[in-house]
């Protein structure tokens, strides 16, 4: 009884000592009444209200700033994403544009709807001209090289913190809410000297045409959005020739589409043709100072180009596959093997004029590259080019090519050194020549064909070391000073100062089998870079 009664009692005992002192009235403490106590607690409890109300509007001031931000990138993304025809990242619309981190590795890649290989232009920022380095992001498909250049040219937001300009920020102008347009400047000179006589060794308009010195290319380079549909890009070219002409041309001027289904692309305007590597390259992107002789014996000093129109189709597979078909004027200089106004092998030229579609030039070409390793990319293409040549008003020109291109990058690259890149083509050409009664010639028909291989080192940061083996078959061309069975052997030396600017040492060893001689070169070759140039393709 006494083990139940005793824990009941004390029980009872602890409950009225709490109750007294939590309800009842409590005891007073060093003069304290119970007044006071209640005083006490209640302000304290008033205390607690009032920060936790403090925390509560901290809180929402801080939420309602964050959907501001938001908000605000959301809407600058949404005017990129209307310029450049594709959605970007707020990250992106921050910073205007997509950069990739250096040294990543390098493949061929594209946009649905975009077409093109990509390539970056220095050795240590890769973005600019005049550089045989490349990189690759990280997604499946990234932009071309028309749209790449819309996109570096996409305004960068303000930063008011640096307020400084940086010579890699472009140079926007005309930017008025939508519209906007950048502008660069690329000059390249060379200094030469030769055993032989220039104009008749070298086959390019931008080669160092003369003992001295050479302005080889000075080239303006306008781009931009023109709409959400179109991107826009004009290179005007100023050179002065061997006799100090000064000569102005719009070498490119073209627009591509951005929204085109069944990842199609549209380009329209003049420009070069897609044939091979070199073609549609501009000099300041070549590795070497002066052109390979096949280009300049089969596609022309000038390249060829001109105007038209240009479908493409990116292949929906893993790998980047593209097919590209161009409609372009067949005639003048830059059309060399076709209704040129100098025809070849020594024939006079007939006026032909465009009586139906036959009377134009087409270009198919092919391309596909894949990883061969982690650090190996290779690239394959094929190209053909057909259409009505200058000596007969029913002679047609065929010329066909395949080229390739590889590269090695070290995974512990940095800066994108070191590297080793191998570019070779071939060419052939078929060559329907007409009758000419006055210069007593029949009816022939003539193939020829050339290639050129090339190999460049990167050993050391801003080190390149290069050299390029060339061959022509000329047996049908004698009459031709250009025309001889020839080849050529190319070492050189390129020192990268920073992207914008590189100085490169040349020798070129001619022998020219046709006439049983033999001729050496040296060229020193300046490039200089102002503004923001778009990047080239891989």
């Amino acid at each position: 009884m006494w083990r139940i009664i005793c824990p009941l009692m004390a029980c009872l005992f602890f409950l009225e000592c709490f109750t007294s002192y939590g309800f009842n009235e409590p005891p007073s403490v060093a003069g304290q009444s119970a007044g006071d106590g209640y005083s006490e607690l209640d302000g304290q409890l008033q205390g607690m209200k009032a920060a936790l109300e403090d925390m509560r509007r901290d809180y929402e001031r801080r939420f309602g700033e964050m959907q501001e931000k938001i908000a605000t990138l959301e809407n600058k993304g949404r005017l990129i994403a209307e310029n450049t025809g594709q959605p970007m990242k707020p990250a992106e619309a921050v910073r205007g544009e997509n950069k990739d981190a250096p040294g990543e590795k390098n493949t061929p890649v594209s946009v649905a709807g975009k077409s093109g290989e990509m390539e970056s232009n220095s050795p240590e920022v890769e973005q600019n001209s005049g550089s045989p380095l490349e990189k690759r992001p990280n997604a499946p498909y990234s932009q071309s090289e028309d749209s790449r250049q819309t996109a570096s040219a996409v305004p960068q937001a303000e930063n008011p913190e640096s307020g400084k300009w940086s010579p890699a920020q472009p140079l926007t102008l005309l930017s008025s809410g939508k519209s906007y347009m950048n502008i660069s400047f690329d000059g390249l000179f060379a200094a030469a000297g030769s055993t032989g006589d220039f104009e008749t060794l070298e086959t390019g308009a931008h080669d160092p045409n003369q003992r001295g010195f050479t302005v080889q290319n000075l080239e303006t380079t306008f781009d931009g959005a023109i709409d959400p549909y179109f991107n826009g890009q004009a290179s005007i070219v100023f050179q002065i020739d061997k006799d100090g002409e000064s000569l102005l041309e719009v070498e490119e001027a073209f627009l591509t589409s951005m929204s085109l289904p069944l990842n199609l692309q549209v380009k329209a305007g003049t420009f070069f043709t897609e044939f091979g590597r070199l073609n549609p390259q501009h000099p300041h992107a070549w590795s070497f100072a002066d052109q390979p002789l096949v280009n300049g014996r089969f596609l022309g000093p000038d390249g060829l180009r001109g105007p038209g129109a240009r479908l493409s189709w990116l292949a929906p597979t893993s790998n980047y596959t593209e097919l590209f078909f161009a409609v372009q004027n067949s005639q003048g200089e830059t059309a060399h093997s076709f209704r040129n106004e100098e025809a070849l092998f020594g024939r006079e030229a007939a006026e032909t004029r465009v009586r139906s579609m036959d009377d134009m030039l087409y270009t198919q070409r092919i391309a596909t590259s894949f990883d061969v390793t982690n650090e190996q990319t290779l690239l394959l293409g094929a190209s053909a080019a057909f259409g009505p040549n200058s000596t007969g008003t029913d002679r047609d020109t065929l010329i066909y090519g395949l080229d390739m291109f590889w590269k090695w990058k070290s995974r512990y690259a940095s800066g994108g050194f070191p590297f080793v890149t191998w570019q070779t083509e071939v060419m052939g050409r078929h060559f329907e020549a007409g009758e000419d009664i006055d210069a007593g010639l029949s009816e022939e028909t003539m193939d020829n064909w050339g290639a050129y291989s090339q190999l460049c080192w990167g050993f050391n940061k801003r080190w390149v070391a290069g050299i390029r083996g060339d061959y022509v078959d000329g047996e049908k061309e004698a009459a031709d000073p250009l025309g001889f069975e020839r080849w050529r052997l190319s070492p050189n030396l390129t020192f990268y100062s920073s992207e914008f600017s590189k100085i490169r040492l040349q020798y070129n060893y001619d022998d020219v089998l046709g006439n049983n001689s033999s001729e050496h070169s040296v060229m020193l070759q300046c490039e200089f870079l102002l503004g923001s140039h778009g990047a080239h393709k891989f």
